[in-house]
């Protein structure tokens, strides 16, 4: 039986306009933070984004909560087009969608209570008493590892994971379908970062919920994924099963990047590929293949020609003049 998507994105672009230099310019330059990816999500997955730092990824996840408006492309959410929606049917529509950000402390109002925090999204979608918003807020400290108390205090008053915690406390409070972690871990310490992982793991067994994980560590991603899309430039560069991608990597740049994840046995010895160089600008991405100046398998052919996106095997694709027939 074939999987439901949840979440399904087509072709999705985000140009960033460059302000010039001249005055009277008709000349316009763009960023090209996010350049035409496609993918799905099904329902009760955790889907891992994985690039490096500027490849687009946290611009991807707010641009599927419209946080910001995409340039181009289709977002498709339980079979309603979200790019095609007023603003009051978005804000209906995240109920079903919410968002764990990267920086705890940035996230959370320092002049509100927690109890307020957490309560807010209530105030905002449901018709609840003073007293039904209490025992909710409640409930929820008390599902991501807090004590109702808490409630009275700030979030200056907390570590980096207990604030954490209270900010996936705040997404969880509307029952959303979708959660949007944008690299919710990576501000932790690492012994803090295996517990929130755990926390998102039960409470999406619990509550049946489907993730969105954008990261960088792909150790993290591994372990919290079923499937991973690997960003480079703006571009899904390769997508599989993360047993598939871990145990046979197609794309050069994920080979790069498999490499230089730790191996916990010293027996064990894994030849480190080093890229050269920095991530290109997006404002002036290279012809053809945009990995190709930094590629150590690059071809003529990855100058001129942007490869094609193909399934080489089943569920796992790949963008390279490698497995281009040509």
């Amino acid at each position: 039986m074939s999987k439901a998507s949840l979440l399904e994105v087509k072709n999705l672009k985000k140009y960033f306009p460059v302000k010039s230099n001249f005055l009277f310019s008709k000349n316009k330059e763009f960023v090209k933070a996010v350049d035409g990816i496609s993918f799905n999500i099904y329902e009760g997955e955790t889907f891992g984004l994985v690039g490096e730092s500027g490849s687009g990824k946290s611009t991807t996840g707010r641009m599927l909560l419209r946080l910001i408006e995409p340039t181009e492309g289709e977002i498709w959410f339980q079979g309603k087009n979200l790019t095609q929606l007023s603003d009051e049917e978005i804000r209906l529509m995240r109920r079903e969608m919410q968002m764990i950000f990267q920086d705890p402390y940035a996230s959370l109002n320092p002049r509100m209570t927690v109890g307020e925090i957490i309560a807010e999204p209530l105030t905002i979608f449901e018709s609840l008493s003073k007293k039904e918003k209490e025992k909710r807020v409640g409930e929820l400290l008390e599902l991501v590892g807090l004590n109702h108390y808490h409630s009275k205090r700030y979030p200056h008053e907390f570590s980096g994971g207990q604030r954490q915690r209270i900010g996936i406390a705040r997404a969880l409070a509307i029952n959303p379908k979708l959660v949007i972690g944008d690299e919710p871990v990576s501000a932790l310490d690492v012994s803090i970062q295996s517990q929130v992982l755990n926390l998102m793991k039960d409470l999406q067994e619990r509550l049946n919920l489907t993730y969105l994980f954008i990261a960088h560590d792909l150790s993290v991603v591994e372990f919290i994924s079923d499937r991973i899309g690997v960003m480079y430039l703006g571009k899904i560069v390769e997508l599989a099963d993360k047993n598939r991608l871990f145990a046979n990597p197609l794309h050069p740049y994920t080979k790069a990047l498999l490499s230089a994840v730790p191996i916990p046995d010293p027996t064990i010895k894994r030849e480190r590929i080093i890229l050269e160089g920095d991530i290109p600008s997006p404002a002036n991405p290279p012809s053809g293949c945009t990995f190709h100046t930094r590629c150590p398998l690059v071809m003529d052919i990855c100058k001129q020609e942007i490869p094609i996106w193909k399934e080489i095997e089943s569920e796992h694709f790949v963008a390279c003049n490698l497995y281009n027939e040509k």
